[in-house]
């Protein structure tokens, strides 16, 4: 979560053949079976948030961090076992080195017909938009924690019910270690960077998705989603498919068919670098003067910002997108 920055006249026996055709057509489909879509479980995405949490802040090469990477790599493990970690040595905006760690786990590998679904695992490590403890690092319930919680989620009810279409659940490192400095000339590009990394290094060679859902602050009470510019731009197709099944579901009040502007996050990196049209499920907040939740890198981001109502809006939505796929 970053920063601000589309004949002539038939003979009368073709016509007729022809809409016989379309109505034998127009049968078979109507016939057509119904998607059974599991029903997301909003209390156990709740529970795989407040376990992230239980670890303390998690920003790189911390206690929390190496501690919350593995139990993400177990959890995911115990879903399928097809997971996998991709690591790399990296320098960030202060100079200091850390080991990036991107956590991936696959669902039918086999299927060449694939979606992407992601979100960062990491934490803030400063408290730069709170008015007290600015250098200490917060807790990510929402920023961080809810997407992981809803995807692992996800993962859960796949090894429960098979899609038609392979899943890749990829777990995104380093997102949020970005320089707090805005006018620093290396700003922009101090953020996300376990996402640029694994668009220059798919974890399989000539990986390509359909398209790609990223999740990001996902979890606040009341929160409202819209058409960011970057999704807007390289996945208008997604985002109408992902907000219409939102509002078929009931849960239009989340899903706001409102533009806003482009934001530096994961997705960006994703759809410029891997070509794979991916939006970006990120809340926007126009009564705040960064457009995102209140609580964004304060202290703040605890358990407290969580409401199960926005998690089982977003989850049902995108469990029902991946199923009917």
């Amino acid at each position: 979560m970053r920063h601000f920055a589309i004949f002539s006249l038939c003979l009368i026996v073709l016509y007729s053949c022809h809409e016989e055709k379309k109505s034998t057509q127009s049968v078979k489909k109507d016939t057509k079976k119904p998607v059974e879509v599991p029903v997301f479980n909003v209390d156990s995405a709740y529970h795989f948030i407040q376990e992230q949490v239980n670890f303390g802040p998690r920003y790189l090469s911390s206690k929390g961090w190496e501690q919350c990477g593995d139990y993400l790599v177990q959890k995911l493990s115990n879903y399928t076992p097809h997971v996998q970690e991709q690591n790399s040595r990296i320098t960030t905006y202060d100079g200091k080195s850390h080991t990036l760690r991107n956590v991936i786990a696959s669902f039918s590998p086999h299927k060449n017909n694939r979606v992407l679904l992601c979100a960062h695992w990491d934490t803030r490590h400063v408290a730069d938009h709170d008015d007290d403890r600015q250098n200490e690092p917060i807790l990510g319930a929402n920023d961080g924690g809810s997407g992981v919680g809803v995807l692992i989620e996800i993962a859960r009810l796949l090894s429960q019910k098979e899609s038609r279409i392979g899943i890749d659940i990829i777990l995104f490192d380093a997102e949020d270690y970005g320089d707090p400095n805005s006018n620093s000339p290396n700003s922009a590009t101090s953020w996300c960077i376990g996402s640029k990394y694994w668009s220059e290094n798919p974890h399989t060679p000539n990986y390509y998705a359909q398209y790609g859902i990223l999740l990001d602050m996902v979890g606040a009470k009341d929160a409202r989603f819209t058409h960011e510019g970057l999704s807007r731009n390289y996945a208008q197709r997604i985002l109408k498919k992902v907000w219409k099944t939102a509002h078929n579901l009931g849960h239009g009040e989340y899903f706001a068919y409102q533009m806003t502007p482009q934001i530096i996050d994961d997705h960006l990196y994703i759809n410029t670098v891997a070509n794979i049209p991916t939006i970006d499920i990120i809340e926007f907040d126009m009564n705040t003067n960064s457009g995102f939740n209140k609580h964004w890198h304060t202290h703040g981001d605890d358990m407290n910002n969580i409401d199960k109502n926005t998690l089982n809006a977003v989850g049902q939505t995108v469990t029902s997108v991946i199923y009917n796929e």
